[in-house]
């Protein structure tokens, strides 16, 4: 999986298939910013973190042991 700034490690929909419009909780993904991320989706999967009292959603399973490896990197930003 890629994680630098310039490319997405995201080839598919994950975590961004979305859901019905009235269901939609949407965020972005901390790691690949501007990544959309529909959070139930994210949930489903297992794509998120709780850091300090705060949870956090990736666009994909690549994108949670980047965050392990660095979460301040990716929360101060958030």
């Amino acid at each position: 999986m890629c994680h630098t700034e310039a490319a997405s490690c995201c080839s598919t929909t994950e975590a961004r298939t979305p859901a019905a419009p009235e269901d939609t909780a949407e965020t972005t993904c901390p790691v690949m910013a501007g990544t959309p991320v529909v959070k139930a989706v994210a949930e489903s999967k297992g794509l998120f973190r709780d850091h300090e009292g705060r949870r956090y959603w990736f666009c994909c399973a690549g994108c949670g042991p980047a965050f392990d490896a660095d979460p301040a990197k990716y929360t101060t930003a958030a």
